[in-house]
């Protein structure tokens, strides 16, 4: 263990002497890929939830395709099967773009988030109270301003918790990047249980860092939701007390 430390260590962690590696690149993936994803989301659940039947049937499809299928066979579709097709590469943008594995990556891991991030915001839309927006409007607020103060924060107050799992889960995701030869985490684990044959170690070491994102990204959205639910007063709940049932007998009694 002590001897594969030393000589893996700095690929673990950020490089393998030429380029980043290990959990610098799982880092990058995940910050990547939840603020992409993020962002792509906001429009589409509107679009969701929109009155015309053909846009919401439009993003309905496109949600339910991404998420219906597997992110390892859609990573296999952008780094291996987008490339074959000739148009892709007859054109130089996009043959130099689905060239790289990196590329092909971040592509398949942030429209994938982006899906499930849409209906997660799409679903919190729906559960804004009512009355809420109605005081807005009848408070003089245009719809932007509807929108900006007042269902937006209140749909991502709702699905706060949810976003803490999806980000876990898209951590855990990462782990496939090694299909498209992107040295995240468990490449380098892989990597080093190939030159060293020390598979327990190897993996080991891997879990652990994995296990440690995954504390540091929970323990954040807990301090995250706490300050941002903090002005929220939460209902107090009334334990009773043997002096104070006494007490209240003994008024009872006197009455």
């Amino acid at each position: 263990m002590i001897e594969l430390l030393q000589t893996y260590w700095k690929p673990f962690l950020y490089s393998d002497g030429y380029n980043y590696s290990g959990m610098a690149i799982t880092l990058w993936l995940l910050i990547f890929s939840v603020v992409s994803g993020f962002l792509m989301s906001i429009p589409l659940s509107l679009a969701r939830n929109a009155k015309m039947p053909a846009i919401r049937w439009s993003v309905q499809a496109f949600t339910t395709l991404f998420r219906g299928t597997p992110l390892y066979l859609q990573l296999l579709i952008c780094y291996s099967g987008i490339y074959s097709l000739r148009l892709v590469q007859d054109q130089p943008l996009l043959n130099s773009f689905f060239r790289d594995g990196m590329n092909c990556t971040l592509l398949a891991f942030s429209i994938n988030t982006c899906a499930y991030m849409c209906e997660m915001l799409a679903g919190a839309l729906k559960n804004v109270d009512a009355g809420e927006v109605e005081a807005a409007k009848a408070f003089g607020m245009s719809k932007f301003q509807v929108y900006r103060h007042i269902i937006f924060p209140a749909a991502f107050k709702q699905s706060l918790p949810q976003y803490s799992n999806e980000v876990i889960i898209v951590l855990h995701s990462t782990t496939i990047a090694f299909t498209a030869t992107v040295a995240d985490i468990l490449k380098v684990a892989r990597d080093a249980n190939s030159a060293t044959y020390m598979t327990f170690q190897s993996f080991g070491i891997a879990a652990i860092l994995y296990l440690i994102l995954s504390f540091v990204i929970f323990y954040g959205f807990k301090k995250f939701e706490t300050y941002y639910t903090a002005h929220i007063v939460k209902p107090h709940t009334y334990r009773p007390t043997m002096l104070g049932l006494f007490e209240k007998m003994r008024k009872v009694v006197r009455k």
